[in-house]
């Protein structure tokens, strides 16, 4: 049943609005007679109102990433884990806004798109992998399709070069400058990691008279507490230090240096030796350092601990990418 006001049209079922039991399909005049008489006594319609839901912005495939990123930084995870995982979302911002792909969301990202992310030529095999492994870790929970079928290349095995003799080197090197010398002999004959656990360590981690430094798991790559003994040519150069509670090692304050420190120390001491091999880095010291323990104990297990590796097969992996001897003369076949 139609009413017409002031132009106005109003469309009425039954009688609710005037209080009226009756519905137009049972009595469509009476209806409308009641309609009138409550018209002549005052009565009016009132206009309906149409309620506009709000156009909710659809969140893009980037921004998703993002909030999974400040999420994740703040649970307890690693450094390394938490710095590269940022990295993987630096990249995609770059990929993403060559590619115009910024304004996308995870339905309108094609598997093409991943791919081509995480196969990208200027990354070797082994970058692309642990993009891969970040980068699932940042999409997790988000359906992304195409992250489970990419497949990397499997890369060529690098052989790393021990260093011929440590100790000149060694000796070169603490001529030059006292914080390279200990953050070598450690790496060496500690073996820890240069640039995160060495850079790091204070004398609170350091037990002279027990001959042994101790890590919490949130200061090595394996989240394990970590306990390492201290050779004695190591112990004897550490005698010779300064030590005080909560001093750092090598800035000889509560604060540490910078990352970047040991890595453009190293940098300068490369321009102006006439010892050092090509191919030479602060991590030869601490491969050839394994290759030492493995060579006189033969244990993986032993390696595995003093390494810090999360699992064997790491120091397996690790072994193969140095220059180990497998074999012995003996083992070889005779006629």
């Amino acid at each position: 049943m139609n009413i017409y006001l002031n132009g106005k049209r109003f469309r009425f079922w039954n009688g609710k609005a005037i209080g009226v039991k009756l519905d137009a399909v049972d009595n469509v005049e009476l209806l409308k007679n009641a309609f009138q008489l409550k018209l002549l006594e005052g009565w009016r319609p009132k206009p309906r109102v149409i309620k506009i839901k709000p156009r909710v912005k659809a969140i893009t495939f980037t921004e998703s990433l993002e909030m999974k990123l400040s999420d994740f930084q703040k649970q307890d995870y690693s450094f390394h884990y938490k710095r590269d995982c940022k990295w993987v979302l630096s990249q995609w911002l770059q990929f993403s806004s060559d590619r115009k792909l910024s304004k996308l969301t995870i339905e309108e990202i094609k598997k093409e798109d991943i791919e081509d992310f995480i196969m990208q030529p200027k990354w070797k095999a082994k970058t692309q992998r642990n993009v891969l492994i970040n980068f699932k870790t940042l999409t997790r929970g988000l359906k992304v399709e195409g992250l489970s079928g990419i497949k990397i290349r499997k890369g060529k095995s690098e052989l790393h070069k021990p260093i011929r003799d440590v100790k000149l080197l060694l000796e070169d090197i603490k001529a030059y400058n006292r914080n390279l010398y200990l953050t070598c002999l450690l790496t060496y004959g500690c073996l820890l990691r240069p640039h995160q656990e060495l850079r790091l360590l204070s004398w609170d981690d350091i037990d002279l008279e027990r001959g042994i430094i101790s890590l919490s798991g949130k200061r090595n790559k394996s989240g394990k507490n970590r306990i390492v003994p201290i050779p004695t040519y190591v112990r004897d150069a550490l005698q010779k230090e300064n030590k005080g509670e909560g001093i750092n090692l090598l800035s000889q304050s509560i604060k540490p240096f910078n990352r970047d420190y040991l890595s453009v120390l190293w940098g300068r001491y490369k321009k102006q030796t006439t010892v050092l091999r090509a191919g030479v880095t602060l991590y030869s010291f601490r491969h050839t350092g394994a290759i030492k323990v493995f060579e006189k104990t033969g244990s993986l297990l032993k390696l595995q601990q003093v390494m810090g590796h999360s699992d064997m097969k790491v120091s397996l992996t690790y072994l193969r990418g140095l220059e180990v001897k497998q074999l012995d003369v003996e083992d070889l076949p005779e006629l």
